[in-house]
């Protein structure tokens, strides 16, 4: 792993831990959990025009496959690393620890080490990358709205919404192709086994996610009859 990659990622840490801190002081009457929230959603705005920046050519955002990767594929690579270093360490004082969750954190922060270690397969790595962050601020602020009040309202709905619909693109359009793709080149079998594990828990969290609006749509449904009923009967 180069030396400038290296410093990339404690610096990262640093700089995403003093965020926290002063997200922290900031919003001091919401929980742990929302500063938390309020710099992943940093990270991920970050990540996805990072990753976006880094594509060689548009017309084929995977290419070249198997490749050595670029210094910008490198850098961004580098500062998700430090972001699951930090979130890692900061769900363990905080209430998002699920078994999940650690799952696609250790699988993410080896994969993208097996990545920056050959220095390879940056464009693959970089487009998982994206595929994997494009949901990620609307699975933030559905979260924050709730703790700001706005539980079981239009607008959270429509973020529920929002994210199930990106989500469902992103990881079970995109993400399978990718994940073809990373498998079927000559990649080492670290990023292989990356790939797959993380496609194989995003199709877990789809099917927790769909069962999420479906149980949503129908209490918002059953809600309004239920009002509607109440006033005829008044």
């Amino acid at each position: 792993m180069e030396e400038n990659v290296k410093k990339t990622v404690g610096l990262g840490v640093i700089s995403w831990t003093i965020a926290f801190v002063i997200a922290r002081r900031v919003f001091s009457k919401y929980s742990f959990d929302f500063s938390n929230r309020l710099v992943s959603t940093v990270h991920a705005t970050i990540a996805v025009t990072l990753a976006s920046l880094s594509v060689q050519d548009w017309k084929c955002p995977l290419c070249p496959m198997a490749s050595t990767s670029s210094p910008a594929q490198m850098q961004t690579l580098a500062v998700t690393l430090s972001y699951l270093v930090y979130d890692i360490i900061c769900c363990l004082f905080g209430e998002r620890v699920s078994l999940d969750n650690t799952i696609h954190h250790l699988v993410s922060i080896v994969g993208i080490s097996a990545g920056l270690y050959y220095q390879k397969c940056g464009s693959e790595l970089v487009g998982a990358l994206w595929v994997t962050e494009m949901s990620s601020p609307f699975l933030h602020l559905r979260e924050l709205l709730k703790e700001m009040g706005y539980r079981d309202t239009a607008i959270n709905l429509a973020a529920d919404i929002l994210f199930a619909a990106i989500f469902t693109v992103a990881r079970m359009v995109v993400g399978p192709y990718i994940t073809y793709t990373t498998l079927s080149a000559e990649n080492p079998p670290m990023i292989k086994a990356m790939g797959l594990g993380l496609q194989l828990l995003s199709a877990f969290w789809f099917f927790k996610i769909a069962r999420m609006i479906k149980y949503k749509l129908k209490k918002r449904t059953t809600t309004k009859h239920g009002i509607k009923h109440a006033g005829k009967l008044e």
